[in-house]
C-alpha cells in the first residue's frame, strides 16, 4: 500500500493523526482503515475520484494510483503546503479547501469519493451525504470508513494516546451510516471487528 512518507506529513488539526500510521501497534489499527477501503475500490483506474477529508494527504498515493485526475476537499487552511508535500512524492493532486456539506463541483462529477475517518467529524453530515450523491456519476461509487462505538476500544486509544474519541466524535459515528443510506443505496461492507465498518455505496437515484 503506497502511503505519503512520514517526513512529508504535516499536522493539519487536532483530529489529524497521520503519524499514527507510523507508530508500533496503532499502524496496524489504523493502515487497516485503508486496507479496507483499497478491497473496496474498482479493480480499474477510474477518470476522477474525490477524497473527503484528505488531512495531510496519508493515503493520497494510493488514491493516485487508482484514477486519472485526484481530488481532494478538507476545511483545514494548509491545502497548498499539503500539495507541494505530495508533489515531491510524485502525486498530483488538486487540493481546496471546502465544507463537504457545500462541495463546488458540478452534478456528476466524480466516477468515485472516498472518505476515510472524515464524515464523524462533520456536523452537517446530512448536507455532506447529499453533496455526495450530487457531484457523483449514477453508478458512481461512495466508499468510505468509519470508527464504531465501542466504550472499550476508547478507553484503549485514551490510554495509548490521550484522544477523547467521545469527545472528539459525540453522536456523530453513530449518524454516519443511517444518514448515507437516505441517499445512498448499500453494495457491499466490511468490518474490522471490532473497531471499524467499511461501506461501499451507489446513489440512489
Amino acid at each position: 500500500m503506497q502511503l505519503l512518507p512520514k517526513e512529508h506529513l504535516i499536522r493539519t488539526s487536532d483530529v489529524d493523526h497521520a503519524d499514527w500510521n507510523y507508530t508500533p501497534f496503532l499502524s496496524y489499527v489504523m493502515r487497516k482503515r485503508f486496507e479496507l477501503v483499497r478491497k473496496l475500490l474498482p479493480p480499474a483506474r477510474v477518470d476522477r475520484l474525490l477524497e473527503i477529508g484528505f488531512g495531510s494527504g496519508v493515503f493520497m498515493p494510493e488514491l493516485a494510483s487508482r484514477c486519472r485526475e485526484l481530488y481532494g476537499i478538507d476545511v483545514h487552511p494548509q491545502v497548498e503546503e499539503v500539495e507541494k508535500r505530495l508533489m515531491r512524492d510524485g502525486v498530483r493532486a488538486s487540493l481546496s479547501q471546502q465544507d463537504a456539506a457545500h462541495a463546488d463541483y458540478p452534478d456528476r462529477f466524480f466516477d468515485v469519493i472516498v472518505c476515510v475517518s472524515a464524515l464523524e467529524f462533520i456536523d452537517d453530515i446530512d448536507g455532506a451525504a447529499r453533496q455526495a450523491a450530487r457531484v457523483l456519476k449514477p453508478h458512481g461509487r461512495l466508499i468510505g470508513v468509519t470508527p464504531v462505538k465501542s466504550r472499550v476500544l476508547d478507553t484503549l486509544l485514551h490510554v495509548a494516546t490521550g484522544a477523547d474519541p467521545a469527545k472528539d466524535y459525540c453522536d456523530r459515528r453513530e449518524r454516519v451510516l443511517p444518514v448515507l443510506r437516505r441517499y445512498f443505496r448499500s453494495v457491499r461492507t466490511r468490518r474490522f471487528i471490532p473497531a471499524y465498518i467499511a461501506y461501499e455505496l451507489e446513489p440512489a437515484t
